[in-house]
């Protein structure tokens, strides 16, 4: 029997990258939800008519997991992968595994901190709903569409850096 190599654990850690990424993604988009709901049931104890709008904003961070970190480890899986495997007679590269677990991480962590803080911004204009009698809602979407182009750019950068590696 033979035992497995630091270079072994290494090829490993570049397939599992992808998948590790989306599980981020879900993670924070977890933690994000939780925040936006926490703060949006109150406001719909006290008027349901803001039901909705708790639904929409509770449902932003969802897109991190959803979008953007599916998309990235779909590409990742059917088109990275199998064209580095091609050009490498089947094999996926220590160096190159690293590279990609550490971006599939970068990617991760990206859309995790993502959806977390924009389910806190959420989870803010949910809360004041009541008192702005709905007014903050617009102002609050504008606001949490900041903390999507963060997860936009972590996917858009995640795979420019992937494209790159294919041409190693």
């Amino acid at each position: 029997m033979r035992w497995w190599s630091v270079t072994d654990w290494i090829t490993v850690l570049g397939f599992i990258g992808p998948g590790l990424a989306e599980g981020l993604a879900a993670i924070g988009t977890t933690i994000g939800i939780t925040e936006a709901t926490a703060s949006g049931i109150p406001a719909v104890g006290e008027d349901p008519g803001q039901r909705g709008r708790v639904f929409i904003l509770a449902f932003l961070p969802m897109t991190q997991t959803l979008v953007y970190g599916f998309v990235y480890m779909f590409l990742m899986y059917y088109m990275i992968l199998p064209s580095i495997l091609s050009k490498h007679g089947g094999a996926l590269p220590p160096e190159i595994a690293g590279v990609v677990f550490g971006v599939s991480l970068f990617v991760g962590f990206a859309e995790m901190v993502s959806a977390w803080m924009q389910g806190r911004v959420c989870g803010q204009a949910g809360a004041q709903l009541i008192k702005t009698k709905g007014g903050i809602f617009g102002t609050g979407i504008i606001l949490a569409a900041y903390e999507e182009l963060i997860g936009i750019l972590g996917m858009v950068f995640g795979l420019v850096i992937a494209f790159i590696i294919v041409g190693w």
